[in-house]
């Protein structure tokens, strides 16, 4: 098999003067001391701005064209999926908070949702949209391999949460397919992506689809292109795989900076450019790759 190999250059550095030195609830439980940030999140709104946010200081950031850095909320929660609605309303999956809803205007939380009465939310991580609108959330909590209670869920049109797949060790980034017959979500603790018919609102005939293997961490956020092909991000090796539409590997993308390749979203406005967040270095990197990304709920 013939993989590629690509390279991902550092297209925005965090300016020093939004570093934070500071500990964090956030740093502490992870383990590894102080962090001047940790980017997650990445996604475009319909003027051409780029989201990230960082889950250690509870921020979100808007950067231009032209690169230039904006705090658009500061808010002390651990902000980590971000997704944009076709409204322009800004999604966030926040691991204290739940599913916030951010006015894109002014940065300030519009709503919140905290789960199903019965089982709230344990820590949601990452959030998607389906062509229709119907939002899916990955809600791992603290799931691990010796505790697989993470979940993936879907929001009803009465707008409560339900699950459609639970006892995983935990979830992190998911996505439909193009042609929104298929969800894949990653599983970090078992190095894992997994694949469901999608029917309806309903995951079925859930299985495996790609075990990976190496690294620090784990898979992480993932993103379709338009022909059904799919990139993961690995946390914790640097890299971002390419796989093809049954699961083939096409293309290893190293890093440029550091191993902390957690997320991914194409530039709506030129889709065979793959943006990357990379935590480490707390820096954005782009590539460019040989297939169109799939455009999101938010420029449907």
């Amino acid at each position: 098999m013939n993989v590629m190999q690509l390279e991902a250059e550092v297209l925005y550095r965090l300016p020093d003067s939004l570093r934070r030195g500071a500990r964090t609830p956030w740093s502490d439980a992870r383990g590894g001391g102080p962090l001047h940030s940790f980017l997650e999140g990445p996604s475009f709104d319909r003027a051409g701005n780029f989201y990230c946010t960082d889950v250690c200081h509870g921020r979100i950031f808007r950067i231009d064209r032209r690169g230039n850095w904006e705090v658009f909320a500061d808010y002390g929660g651990q902000p980590n999926g971000l997704k944009i609605h076709r409204d322009g309303r800004i999604f966030v999956a926040d691991a204290q908070r739940g599913i916030l809803v951010f006015d894109p205007s002014t940065g300030s939380v519009d709503s919140a949702w905290h789960g199903p009465v019965d089982a709230p939310f344990r820590g949601v991580n990452d959030l998607h949209f389906s062509s229709d609108g119907t939002l899916l959330v990955t809600d791992p909590g603290a799931s691990s391999l010796a505790d697989p209670s993470g979940r993936v869920l879907v929001q009803r049109p009465d707008g409560g949460f339900e699950a459609i797949a639970e006892n995983l060790a935990y979830p992190n980034g998911l996505a439909l397919a193009p042609g929104q017959d298929a969800l894949c979500f990653t599983v970090t603790r078992a190095l894992q992506v997994l694949r469901a018919q999608w029917r309806g609102a309903k995951a079925c005939n859930l299985g495996l689809f790609v075990q990976l293997s190496g690294g620090l961490a784990g898979p992480d956020g993932m993103a379709f292109c338009e022909d059904g092909s799919f990139v993961v991000a690995h946390s914790g090796l640097g890299a971002v795989w390419w796989f093809d539409e049954l699961g083939e590997l096409r293309a290893r993308i190293r890093s440029k900076a550091g191993i902390r390749t957690t997320n991914v979203a194409f530039d709506p406005e030129a889709p065979d450019q793959l943006y990357i967040t990379e935590s480490e270095s707390g820096a954005i990197l782009k590539a460019t790759l040989p297939a169109r990304g799939a455009l999101l709920y938010s420029h449907r």
